[in-house]
């Protein structure tokens, strides 16, 4: 049975379906914002829910962009009206139980060119490459078992801004039970992570350190019941026992550091080698949904701190 709080936000227009192993929809919610909708399907994993919003609320803690959430109610009426909500599994297509489901509001609701994947070339032109640092510190942290999600999106200058996304794989993943090596959080492509100094080390831990526990405590507290199973309780309390720890933090960033120390020397010792074709075009983003080729053209080098 459902448990509606006040002012609930509800799901009232099926805009499309979105690809990816959540079997997402885009939909307008009663607020009037679009959402990247995540119903509660069994075969996802039942912490799915719990991992998106709780690993957003602690992106927001350490001053990491990430897309605004809320929890959505999805009716009956809504699910029968709208097939194309059927989740495929190996059993067919299955219609999604009415229930209060993870939104993530959508980052090309303004008109916004959003940017999934970068040719080499265009890395240049990310403004907060700290911030993949950080994240990978807190996605150690979290357990998080998948690869780094991230969205660019572009200025009016040109400048290129990344946004954290797709939670679902932090504290341990859907089900609450994998282990992955500390590599598998880092965002795919590592020509991302520009060489930071030791200061710039020193400050993640400080922001890491300088989270609100408490308050982070009782954001999870006032999650929907249905979505604070044991195993994402128990995870979660993990994570925020390691960030609450100075010295394992230290050998975490050091490791980090080395790891990615190793991986650049790989990449010039490979750049001496026969030439390897390079991607010649940017695909739009998951959430955009449509291709398109970007110009690339000079510009000035600057830093935005992410903390």
């Amino acid at each position: 049975m459902l448990t509606l709080q006040k002012n609930m936000v509800f799901v009232t227009r099926h805009i499309r379906s979105l690809r990816g192993g959540t079997q997402a929809v885009l939909a307008e919610a009663s607020d009037g914002h679009h959402y990247v909708v995540k119903f509660n399907a069994g075969h996802q994993g039942a912490n799915l829910p719990f991992n998106e919003s709780v690993g957003s609320e602690l992106y927001r803690a350490v001053n990491l962009p990430s897309p605004a959430w809320a929890p959505l109610l999805v009716t009956d009426s809504f699910l029968d009206e709208n097939p194309a909500c059927r989740v495929q599994t190996m059993d067919g297509a299955v219609r999604p139980e009415a229930s209060i489901c993870f939104g993530s509001r959508y980052l090309g609701e303004g008109g916004e060119r959003l940017l999934e994947i970068l040719p080499g070339g265009s890395f240049k032109r990310v403004n907060n490459h700290a911030c993949f640092w950080l994240s990978w510190l807190i996605d150690i942290c979290a357990n998080h078992t998948d690869n780094r999600q991230a969205i660019f999106m572009e200025d009016q200058a040109g400048w290129l801004n990344a946004v954290f996304l797709d939670h679902g794989h932090m504290f341990g993943g859907p089900h609450g039970d994998e282990q992955r090596h500390f590599l598998a959080s880092r965002y795919l492509d590592p020509r991302v992570y520009q060489d930071v100094s030791r200061e710039s080390l020193e400050s993640f831990l400080q922001v890491v350190q300088a989270i609100d526990v408490d308050g982070l405590w009782r954001t999870i507290q006032a999650l929907p019941e249905d979505w604070k199973t044991d195993s994402a309780l128990s995870a979660v309390s993990k994570c925020l026992n390691r960030v609450s720890d100075g010295v394992l933090l230290r050998n975490v960033l050091d490791t980090m550091a080395d790891a990615q120390k190793q991986s650049s020397q790989r990449e010039r010792r490979a750049a001496y080698g026969p030439r390897r074709k390079t991607a010649a075009s940017v695909t739009s983003a998951v959430q955009h949904g449509a291709g398109s080729e970007q110009n690339e053209f000079p510009l000035q080098p600057r830093t935005i701190a992410c903390a």
